[in-house]
């Protein structure tokens, strides 16, 4: 009989889970265990908003995956994936190669979410990846360096953030903090440099705390940013933003962080998907198919309310970790168990050593919040690959 295929595509914080966790688990020759992904490494997507600002190295976020990964326990295949079929069990890659699966972890991640707004895919920037957040450093930085050249105009150092949740305050403030060195590297006045963040909703973090948004507000606007809520996003030109009402903001650099759904794979798959995105089953599966786990920004989980969980971090997760004990279930013959998220808090940074967050039932706030925000990701680190990655990486989050 021949030994079953597990198949991870995607080594973001579902797929990692789900690879390290049957890297752990497993018996040698219980299964043969696959991850593809795009990139050799896996990078921290709640803390890409710091390289895009240039307050910290890319090397903070980015985690070789042979440091967390047995590759003889895990084989890895580097590639992108251009589509799976789930009655065929074959993926296909980018280069032509198909790889057969007995089972799958669909793990693929999320995409920025435009909302039909005209001209926001062409000409804003996203915060995706590492190399896209290198994209956007470079560029404002570009932009500084045009300020003079260009007859001081300052649509060079205007930067607008459409979208306040998390991702959002998380990077106006972090680029608040740097934009004043920026300013004197370039010599550019401050009283030039302006900074805006755009909400369509009544409020910034719409539907977390009240008392913490109100202290994330605050913040805001004592480190210079424009903060502008019931405010959608028209229209995106190479010129700026134009918002309801007609009124414009000139910005050569626009960055939208105003929602993601799921992989377009996934939807073109022909899995069953609500905006991209796997209504799946108590045990993380499919409906209809009992072999293919999703996880991550891929799936969908709702809870006893009827309401779905948001795609955060610290779901994904739990969700990796649990659809791979729930294969090693299936492989053993025993009895899978059904997900139940268990949700610890959350933390935002607003800046280097400012913060806002829940954890059980308290608030935290300021450095204290920011510290428990570290030790939350430094946890995480140490779930993947224990004290070395921990000591690997510690530096750069106390830098």
């Amino acid at each position: 009989m021949a030994t079953p295929r597990i198949v991870i595509l995607g080594a973001g914080y579902g797929g990692l889970m789900a690879a390290t966790t049957l890297m752990r688990t497993l018996e040698d020759g219980e299964a043969d265990v696959w991850l593809i992904n795009k990139h050799d490494y896996h990078y921290m997507t709640t803390h890409l908003h710091e390289p895009a600002a240039g307050t910290a190295a890319d090397e903070k976020v980015r985690v070789p995956l042979r440091d967390v990964l047995d590759f003889e326990r895990v084989h890895f295949r580097q590639g992108t994936v251009k589509r799976f079929d789930p009655a065929g069990r074959i993926v296909e890659l980018e280069d032509g190669e198909t790889i057969p699966f007995d089972y799958l972890v669909v793990a693929l991640g999320s995409e920025p979410e435009t909302f039909g707004i005209e001209g926001l895919r062409e000409h804003a920037f996203a915060i995706r990846s590492l190399n896209s957040v290198r994209v956007i450093r470079e560029h404002i930085e570009y932009m500084f360096s045009l300020y003079r050249a260009r007859g001081e105009d300052p649509a060079y150092t205007t930067i607008v953030v459409g979208g306040a949740g998390f991702t959002g305050i998380e990077f106006v403030t972090e680029l608040a903090e740097r934009l004043p060195r920026l300013a004197r590297a370039y010599d550019v006045p401050e009283e030039a440099v302006r900074l805006v963040s755009i909400e369509a909703a009544p409020t910034i973090l719409p539907g977390f705390d009240p008392s913490l948004v109100a202290y994330a507000e605050a913040k805001l606007r004592e480190k210079g940013i424009e903060v502008h809520t019931n405010t959608p996003i028209k229209a995106c030109t190479p010129e700026g933003v134009v918002l309801q009402g007609d009124r414009e903001i000139r910005a050569k650099t626009v960055v939208w962080t105003g929602g993601v759904r799921g992989n377009r794979i996934v939807e073109a798959s022909g899995l069953e998907v609500i905006r991209g995105r796997v209504k799946v089953d108590p045990y993380l599966r499919a409906p209809g198919y009992d072999h293919i786990f999703v996880v991550g920004d891929s799936a969908v989980v709702f809870g006893e309310d009827g309401r779905p969980y948001p795609p955060t971090a610290q779901i994904a997760v739990q969700e990796g970790r649990a659809a791979a004990l729930n294969l090693a279930a299936i492989l053993r013959g025993t009895p899978m168990q059904p997900f139940k998220p268990n949700i610890q808090g959350t933390l935002a940074s607003l800046g280097r050593w400012e913060g806002i967050g829940i954890v059980g039932k308290r608030r935290f706030y300021g450095l204290i919040a920011s510290l428990l925000k570290r030790g939350s990701d430094l946890r995480y680190l140490w779930q993947l690959g224990g004290m070395p990655i921990v000591l690997k990486k510690i530096r750069y989050f106390f830098a």
